[in-house]
């Protein structure tokens, strides 16, 4: 008797004969992978109004975060303390030169303005030339924030605030200078007496010992000196450079209205994701699963009918490990139940390929909603690296910044997945657009670099506090 009366689907035949049957579709909807083809790039997804605008202004404390910080192991926080302080200092030196610099073209230029002060033509005709060089320095500035603090630079700021920022500093390099001048001689006067002590052996040891007292003390008083100056740095270009209380106000508003759109947008995507998986993947099989209960129904044969039943048992071994890979992706219970680590270890057991998983939440459990976002950043990350990155490992750093975690700080979450794959991801994918919709909905931020050939590198930071 001729099966007639069974649906048609594509496969569906080959499926009930063959022994492997119809399988491994389900995730046939799931986006461009941090590995797939795209245009290479290291490019930022889409992150809050605050951060597009250049108005965020990161705590001075943390310096330059980077996906190394994410590295934990023995010493790594002297190292990176080490860093941040060599940095500082450098910043400093740098700044001092700048700012004398600025005084010695600022004497002159205002001993033009004078002569030419009751003169309004001649006056803004010396004035043009001073604001285009005040904001060519304020921008020398911004830069050298920016790569020795991590400070972001604010945009949209007019030229005459730039040429008062460029006045204004120059008093605070100079502090900055006169801190590193003190910490040298701190510096020397401590080897004075460690030498004095252990090397040259004086006959006056409580001079040495005195020596060196007093240049531990100038070390340790300008290390905080150092600190502070960057924290004025940040606190003067806020100030001049950065948006008034209205304003801010208003980009908060856009910020958090940009925000809300994104969020319903990502539900949808997830819920478009989620119908594909079923359709594709669970539906099919259990389409199949029918068939192969029908023919073996039908059929004659004992043998046949013996053989078409365990093809249906293994079809719907596959369809409930397909079923339970959907929920997992809808929401999994071990994160509600054991916490982020556990949730995190589940995902590289069931990876096909090498996961170095670390995670260090300081002993501070994050809260429910960013827990839920870093582990689906990281379970999408991971497929996607499987699926389209031609990789063999993948390295992934979970990390609170505890440099954020002070009296009155926010705590930060930290993110890095990194694979050895090909690269050239597009941030501009579905896949990695949803991942930093979901980001940005925590107020947080989101990037990518993906340059050809590889490494790709994703990194997020959550508030956590």
């Amino acid at each position: 008797m001729a099966d007639t009366g069974e649906p048609e689907t594509a496969g569906s035949t080959g499926t009930a004969e063959g022994a492997e049957g119809t399988g491994g579709t389900g995730r046939t909807g799931t986006p461009e992978g941090t590995g797939g083809s795209g245009s290479a790039a290291a490019a930022e997804g889409p992150v809050p109004a605050s951060v597009r605008s250049g108005t965020f202004l990161p705590d001075p404390g943390t310096f330059f975060r980077d996906p190394g910080t994410a590295l934990r192991g023995p010493g790594a926080s002297l190292r990176r303390l080490a860093v941040r302080g060599g940095r500082a200092v450098a910043g400093l030196a740098i700044g001092a030169l700048t700012a004398l610099a600025g005084l010695l073209a600022a004497v002159p230029a205002g001993l033009a303005l004078l002569t030419v002060l009751a003169l309004p033509g001649a006056r803004r005709a010396v004035l043009r030339p001073l604001t285009a060089v005040g904001a060519g320095m304020a921008g020398a500035e911004l830069r050298r924030l920016e790569t020795f603090y991590g400070i972001l630079p604010p945009a949209g700021y007019p030229p005459a605030d730039a040429l008062r920022y460029t006045l204004y500093r120059i008093p605070l390099g100079l502090l900055g200078g006169m801190v590193l001048g003190l910490m040298a001689t701190g510096l020397f006067w401590f080897l004075v007496g460690l030498v004095g002590w252990f090397v040259i052996l004086v006959d006056y040891p409580l001079e040495a010992i005195g020596t060196g007292l007093l240049g531990a003390f100038l070390l340790v008083l300008t290390a905080q000196g150092v600190y502070g100056t960057v924290l004025l740095e940040a606190g003067l270009v806020r100030r001049v450079l950065g948006p008034g209380p209205h304003e801010a106000l208003r980009r908060r508003i856009d910020e958090l209205a940009t925000s809300r759109s994104e969020v319903v947008d990502a539900v949808d995507e997830e819920r478009r994701r989620i119908e594909r998986d079923l359709h594709d993947g669970v539906q099919q099989q259990l389409v199949a699963l029918g068939i192969l209960l029908g023919r073996a129904r039908r059929s004659t044969d004992p043998e046949r009918a013996g053989r078409l039943l365990l093809q249906a048992q293994e079809e719907n071994r596959r369809a409930l490990a397909e079923l339970r890979e959907v929920a997992w992706r809808v929401h999994p219970a071990v994160l509600d139940e054991a916490g982020l680590s556990v949730a995190l270890e589940s995902v590289a057991e069931r990876s096909p390929l090498p996961v170095d998983l670390g995670y260090d939440d300081g002993g501070r459990p994050p809260a429910r909603r960013a827990a839920t976002v870093v582990y689906f950043v990281v379970s999408e990350a991971v497929t996607n690296v499987v699926k389209h990155a031609d990789a063999t490992r993948i390295r992934v750093r979970v990390h609170r910044d505890r440099d954020r975690n002070g009296a009155g700080g926010v705590g930060m979450l930290g993110l890095v997945v990194e694979d050895d794959g090909r690269g050239g991801a597009d941030p501009g994918g579905g896949g990695l657009t949803g991942l930093a919709r979901r980001v940005a909905a925590l107020d947080g931020r989101f990037a990518v670099h993906s340059p050809p050939g590889g490494p790709t590198t994703i990194t997020a930071e959550l508030p956590c506090a």
